[in-house]
């Protein structure tokens, strides 16, 4: 035990280190996505205070943020001390009709099935049927990386923390006409974005390879697997994995986004036709309260065991940090550290360790967080994409029922939304004020079409039609307009505004596609 003087001089040094560091900010994703307290003990909370859940505050909150982000609706699930303390869900389930949001509303929960992959992991290794550090190949021999290095030692544990190496490339995925299988083939052929485990680098197709080593390990489907071992336990009647599963339902949210005049409007749905371990399962607040409880916990369930308590601090703790810059610091203004476990994000937020993630597909947006000091948890299920409104709400909630400082986490992240808009429309702006409007195409119109192609994307095909170039790739068609030289500009309503460049040289012609794909493909012919 320290003396009283000892103890008044370090929190004196530990003040005078604080004036070295300013704030830090948060952005979600996922996101896929809180201060410097965690790096003093001395200067964090012992115990935490939190408030009563009163149901008509969190109403307020609740409406506030529906209101301010336009949401059509939300389904809000908190659980403290290991019992559900509020349930209730807001809103419309379909804009135009009357059906409310509920707690037994089904919302798909895209990137937040991970967790409960890397939950089966955990199972699995308690078995002794896994370790986190085997290598991928020891139980699914086909996957591979395209560098030599990091093709011979990738282990489990860089699958499910994002650190192979590969950027997203969720194209490959993401409406692709092929299956899962060819998407996993495929990006074993990219070319690594950044060195084998330096950076963290959001990465789907690799849960889907982890979703192979947990069939491969116990001999059972995915989602079979999942549904047994955690499913079942846990009660979560209402969860599935698949859209045609989630469509017999009648209390299922409809998908919302904004058409090009900013309204929102109903969107079509994406359809997960098969079972896919980072991204398909489909579940409710009710449903998910459970598992934010389990979560929780020490890994047991009414008495009964179902994850260690060491493997489930595993997949809790920090294992590759994210950089805290850009749009991630300026979404988080509370947190200095922010860091990836398996399936989890891990920060500081006032004080106090906050995991959470983000899940987003086509109309949808979901988010868990878990204040484990707390022993507080909050499901979150909005039917509108390309929204904060979770983390605003997610913040918000934190802060009420903690009794941490407030602000209007709203108007905040509203803020940030309009400034990234800003910076796109100059970034446009700026593109084309370097644009040279009275160059003409080096070629007639026909030596740009063709079959192109790409080691893992494959081909595409650039044709012309009406005497207008049209570009198709996977299920992407795309017609060209010229911009400059031989750069042609495309406007796609998924992918945005994308820039096809043509190269005629020895090595025969090539077409760079730009942002969102940044892939170069050769012609064939």
């Amino acid at each position: 035990m320290i003396s009283r003087k000892d103890a008044k001089a370090q929190r004196k040094n530990v003040k005078t280190r604080l004036t070295l560091f300013l704030p830090i900010p948060s952005l979600r994703l996922c996101a896929f996505a809180r201060d410097l307290l965690l790096l003093f003990p001395l200067l964090a909370p012992s115990f935490v205070s939190a408030a009563p859940v009163e149901s008509k505050d969190i109403d307020v909150i609740v409406r506030d943020a529906i209101k301010a982000w336009q949401a059509p609706g939300v389904a809000v699930a908190i659980v403290k001390d290991g019992e559900v303390v509020y349930m209730n869900g807001h809103g419309v389930r379909r804009l135009g009709k009357k059906d409310p949001v509920t707690p037994d509303t089904l919302f798909p929960i895209a990137s937040c099935t991970k967790g409960f992959t890397v939950a089966a992991m955990g199972l699995l290794i308690d078995e002794h049927k896994l370790d986190w550090d085997d290598r991928v190949r020891k139980h699914v021999s086909s996957f591979h990386l395209s560098d030599p290095l990091a093709d011979g030692d990738v282990r489990l544990r860089d699958l499910v923390c994002h650190r192979t190496g590969l950027r997203g490339h969720d194209f490959l995925w993401y409406r692709a006409p092929w299956d899962q299988e060819e998407a996993i083939r495929k990006i074993g052929l990219v070319k690594l974005d950044k060195p084998f485990r330096t950076a963290l680098q959001y990465q789907s197709i690799m849960f889907m390879v982890a979703g192979r080593a947990v069939e491969s390990a116990s001999k059972s489907k995915w989602s079979d697997f999942v549904k047994r071992r955690f499913l079942d336990p846990l009660e979560m009647s209402g969860t599935c994995f698949t859209t045609a599963d989630a469509e017999k339902a009648k209390d299922i949210a409809s998908p919302h986004g904004r058409d090009e005049n900013g309204e929102v409007v109903v969107v079509s749905r994406y359809v997960e036709e098969i079972p896919n371990a980072a991204s398909s399962i489909h579940s409710t607040a009710r449903d998910l309260a459970q598992w934010v409880k389990f979560q929780l916990s020490d890994g047991t369930w009414k008495g009964k065991r179902l994850l260690s308590a060491k493997n489930l601090e595993e997949i809790h703790t920090p294992q590759i940090a994210l950089r805290m810059e850009g749009s991630v610091k300026a979404a988080n203004p509370a947190t200095h550290l922010m860091s990836y476990g398996m399936a989890w994000l891990i920060q500081d937020y006032k004080g106090h360790n906050v995991i959470s993630h983000a899940g987003a597909i086509d109309g949808f947006r979901t988010q868990l967080f878990l204040v484990p000091d707390a022993k507080l948890g909050i499901v979150l299920l909005n039917n509108l994409q390309n929204t904060r409104m979770n983390l605003a709400l997610g913040n918000a909630l934190i802060d009420q029922l903690l009794r941490l400082p407030k602000q209007d986490w709203n108007a905040y992240l509203l803020e940030q939304v309009k400034k990234e808009q800003a910076a796109a429309i100059e970034r446009q702006k700026e593109r084309e004020k370097k644009r040279q409007p009275d160059t003409r195409l080096s070629k007639d119109l026909t030596a740009y079409a063709g079959e192109y192609k790409e080691p893992a994307y494959g081909v595409c095909r650039v044709v012309l039609e009406d005497g207008k170039l049209v570009w198709r790739w996977s299920t992407f068609t795309c017609p060209l307009e010229h911009f400059e030289n031989d750069t042609f500009l495309g406007r796609h309503a998924t992918l945005g505004v994308v820039y096809f460049t043509f190269h005629f040289g020895s090595d025969g012609t090539m077409l760079n596609v730009e942002e969102p794909l940044d892939v170069k493909f050769k012609k064939t012919e």
